[in-house]
């Protein structure tokens, strides 16, 4: 899904949005890919729920926010971003702990 969204804006969105609102969606498509890859990663963590929330939101609201310019749901991508840090603690901590344990 990542892929496709990156690739939509590229080719897709690429004349139709202002340079500023195309980053907005390139970000989120790369954070997407990102999240969905650590989600793969750390499919077993504790961390996966704190991931998956975290890059709903995030990416969820530069999507929105790219495509509506609603410039509110710049003030969510935070909320999101802070959860996207703590899945990613999370399962950093539960891979230390899991090493630390063998």
């Amino acid at each position: 899904m990542g892929v496709a969204a990156g690739a939509f804006g590229a080719h897709g969105l690429k004349h139709h949005l202002s340079p500023d609102r195309l980053a907005i969606y390139e970000t989120a498509a790369r954070y997407h890919q990102w999240t969905s890859l650590g989600l793969m990663l750390a499919a077993r963590s504790p961390g996966r729920a704190l991931l998956l929330a975290g890059g709903v939101i995030f990416c969820g609201s530069l999507y929105l926010l790219s495509l509506t310019g609603h410039r509110w749901l710049g003030a969510v991508a935070p909320v999101g971003g802070s959860l996207l840090i703590a899945g990613w603690l999370r399962v950093a901590w539960a891979a230390f702990r899991e090493r630390a344990a063998t």
